[in-house]
Parts: C-alpha cells; structure tokens; sequence
C-alpha cells in the first residue's frame, strides 16, 4: 500500500491536475476498488480524461490512473449505488490529506451540495466512505464492523485514534508529476499479477496432487479388481465339482471335500451352511460371473487410467519447476482449467449485505409500531426513543439493560428516551446532552427554551402492577437542566439510524 511520504507526494499533483474536474461516471468494479471517470480540471482541456483508481483492497491500498476502462458489474455494490445518485455530474473542488494518518479526501460539489469521499489506507482496514453535507458517514466499500468499529452509519465521521504513521520511504520520489498516478498503477498492477500468479500456481500444484491421489487410487482398484477377475475359472471349477457331489450336501455343511476329476487331487468346495445344496451350486457360478465381468472392465480400463497417472504426474513435475508465466498458460487450457474448477476454484468474492435488525422479546418478535426510534451520538452510542405508550413500557422494562440511561421530562408526558451505554460507564456530557434533547422533543416541553430532565439507570426503574402503559416509577436518579441547542437538535435528529 501507498506510504504516507507516497501520499503527501501524490495529493498536492492529483489536486494541482484535476481540481474542478467532473465526475463523468462512478464504477464500483468489485468490493474494494473504485474508479472515477474524470473529465478536465487543473489546466487541462474539457476533454482530457481520467480514470482514477482508488483501491482499499488490504496489501495494495492506493490511488492511481487506469490505462482502460473496469466493466461495472450487472448490480452496483451499495456505494457505486449511492455515489452515482449524488455525485455524477459534480465537480472535485479539493483533494487532500485528512488528519496526520494515510487520508485522503475528496470533496465533490453538486447541485445538492457538497459530498465527501474519504480514502483510509490502512492496511487490512483500509476502506472508502462516502459522507454527506453534514460529514456523516452514509455508505462505505466494506463493513464498518471490518475496518472501523467506532463508526456507524449515518453518524459523523471521526478520524481514527492514535498518531501518525511512521513516514517511510517514497519509492516514486523520481517519477514525473504527469506520470506519477500512471507509474503507480503499474507497479501495484504487476504487484498483483504476480501475488495472483503465485496464487495460481499454488492451486494448480494442490490440485494436481489431489488429482494424483485420485488416479493413483483408481489404478489400485483396478489392479485389485485384475486379480478378481483371475479368481473367476477358479469359482466356475468349484460349481462344476460341486455338481458331482451336490448330493451328499447336508444342511449346515460348511464345505465339502470332492475329488478333481482332471488331476486327480482332493479339493475343498466352500458352502453357505443356511443355502440349500441347489442354491450354493448357483452362488459359486454366480461368483464366477462377477469376478468375471469385473477383471474383464479392469483390463480395458488399467491402460488408460496409468497413462492419466502418468500424464498427471509429469504436469506435477512441470508445474514444480516452470515460470509463474508458464504456469498462467498452463492454466487457460480447456483440460487444466476443468481441473482447477473441479479440485479448487478460484474464490468468488461476494458483497456482503447488512442484515436487518429483527427486534425481539423472548421469541417474539416486534411490530414496527413497537420498536424505538433510533440515533447516533457524536459519541457512537445510540438513544432509543419510545414510539407511543406500549412501546415505551417494551423498550424501559424489556428491551433495556440495567446500566442503561432513562431520560424523561420532568412534570411533563413524552416518550421514554433510553440512552444505551453499552457497559462503558459515564458517558461524556455532551452525549448526556444529546439524549436530554431527545427526551424534550418527543414530550410536551418541546417548545421550552429550558427543561428539568430526569436522568437514572434503568436497573432504578419499575413498573406498578396494574400500571397503565407508559407509566414506571424512578426510584432514583438525578436531575439535568437542560438549555435547548437547536444546532444540538438538528444534529441529533440527524443522525436517525433507519433500518
């Protein structure tokens, strides 16, 4: 992946080249990379494109310049999709580095206003976040869960903790400006053709040797079925012997000594004790017509699978010793391609889509009308706010945990408004603050420049027996009086998560 000296090297010539470029397209060619179709921008025509490639894929992060065009998949990945309603046709007014880590950010203008795509390079937490006017995260390339746990959607963008990476080296430091982007991509390219090629090869090696067992194992069975089938005049000379002394077979016999008409020399002839004399006599011949019929396909078959084992061993041997190149034309024909499918394809890389919350109590699940509102503090915890009485007595006594916030109006009716702590202790005051205002807009004190608001665990709270809905006693808690912040408001309802 780029280094920061890489970064602060290749920003300041990406901005100086296409700065009020336009946004001509957006194609999400797979889950990590992005390309943005460019035209104009810096000094350069109208007409002088470019197709920028910004990839979060985890060993080979980077921005670069693409020589030909990525075909955009049949259904765009949920960034492509949100990114193509509201940033094509707009026009990149600022490209720069983001905090002191490997940033990047894009701002685009439109007709609706400013967005922002945010480019972390940070190894296997390496993403790409699209963010709205108000900087609030509202799609990203990969999960949250797998690069930035402290974000949630629709809440702010924060910066990640800690300080600035060590600088390293800028491997590009004597490339020319108007080739930096171009040079990039090709080193990255045959970084990854050649991690691919070794990928290659190293399925194709592990599939041929699980083709070699399979041969080899099948060549066994023939050589086993070979010697059954010798074993078939042997099973035909004891029924004809049988059949001079069938006879003298009595039940429960187990043998039967005869004498070998052709040579003279006493023979045994094996019996099933529970089969009658007439059905030993067919079991014997019945062998014989087994045995028979399997050394009879044995041997018109052992030639060709030890030509296939044969075969298959030397393109072992092969592959062992040939080029990373020889090895990738080895692989497109038709046979190779057919085993390498069979014993081990490639890995089919697939989107992953958030599953929808389903709110629960016990093993029922919830109407709509019963699951609370949700929003995000500047913090990332979450308040949950009742939609009307039953659904306010559902979240407080079921849906909450003991160290929970309950906030609500003093003096006045609302909504219960739950802020979720999530085991971490006291929450900061402003988040405190956040939550308050929620628990003043949805009651009666709405309009109040100021309100007493009643704070307490909910592990503090209980329900009457008999109680009406919506109606629970505080037993403990504390007061905060709360002077309304229509900024604060506006940021909290805001950040409503939807599910």
């Amino acid at each position: 992946m780029l280094t920061l000296a890489e970064l602060r090297h290749l920003v300041p010539v990406l901005a100086a080249a296409r700065v009020g470029a336009r946004v001509d397209k957006v194609v999400q060619s797979d889950p990590t990379d992005l390309v943005l179709h460019l035209s104009g921008g810096g000094e350069g025509a109208a007409g002088d494109r470019m197709l920028l490639l910004l990839s979060a894929s985890p060993k080979t992060a980077r921005i670069s310049q693409l020589s030909r065009p990525r075909k955009a998949p049949p259904q765009p990945p949920g960034l492509a999709q949100y990114l193509k309603a509201h940033i094509e046709g707009g026009r990149l007014r600022e490209v720069r580095l983001e905090g002191e880590d490997r940033q990047v950010r894009f701002c685009i203008d439109t007709r609706e206003g400013r967005y922002s795509l945010l480019f972390s390079i940070l190894g296997p937490r390496s993403n790409l976040y699209a963010l709205d006017g108000d900087d609030r995260v509202v799609a990203a390339a990969r999960p949250l869960q797998e690069t930035r746990r402290d974000l949630a959607m629709n809440a702010p963008w924060r910066n990640p903790d800690g300080g600035p990476p060590k600088q390293a080296e800028d491997r590009f430091a004597a490339v020319a400006e108007d080739a930096l982007l171009a040079e990039i991509e090709v080193h990255y390219a045959e970084a990854e053709a050649e991690t691919g090629e070794r990928q290659l090869s190293s399925r194709l090696a592990k599939a041929l040797k699980k083709q070699n067992a399979t041969l080899a194992k099948k060549v066994r069975l023939l050589e086993e079925d070979l010697a059954v089938g010798a074993e078939a005049s042997r099973w035909e000379r004891l029924g004809e012997l049988l059949k001079t002394r069938i006879r003298d077979v009595k039940p429960g016999m187990s043998e039967i000594e005869v004498r070998d008409f052709e040579t003279g020399d006493p023979a045994t002839v094996p019996l099933e004790p529970k089969l009658s004399p007439q059905k030993n006599l067919e079991l014997l011949f019945k062998k014989a017509r087994k045995a028979e019929k399997r050394g009879r396909k044995a041997a018109n078959d052992i030639d060709a699978a030890k030509a296939r084992l044969a075969t298959n061993q030397a393109l072992r041997e092969e592959v062992a010793g040939a080029t990373l190149e020889r090895v990738a034309e080895m692989s497109a024909e038709p046979d190779v391609a057919r085993l390498l499918e069979r014993y081990f394809p490639a890995p089919k890389v697939t989107e992953r889509v958030a599953k929808k919350k389903v709110w629960k109590v016990g093993k029922q699940e919830l109407s709509t009308r019963l699951v609370p509102k949700r929003y995000a503090t500047e913090s990332g915890l979450e308040v949950w706010v009742g939609k009307n009485d039953e659904g306010n007595d559902i979240l407080t006594t079921r849906l909450a945990r003991g160290n929970d916030l309950f906030f609500h109006v003093e003096g006045d009716p609302g909504s219960h408004v739950v802020l979720r702590t999530e085991g971490k202790g006291e929450p900061a005051h402003e988040t405190l603050l956040e939550a308050a205002e929620l628990a003043a807009n949805f009651s009666k004190a709405k309009n109040a420049a100021r309100v007493s608001i009643h704070i307490a665990e909910i592990k503090d709270i209980s329900k009457p027996s008999g109680a009406k809905p919506g109606l629970v006693h505080v037993h403990r808690g504390r007061t905060l009086q709360l002077r309304r912040s229509d900024e604060r408001m506006k940021r909290i309802l805001g950040n409503r998560i939807e599910e």
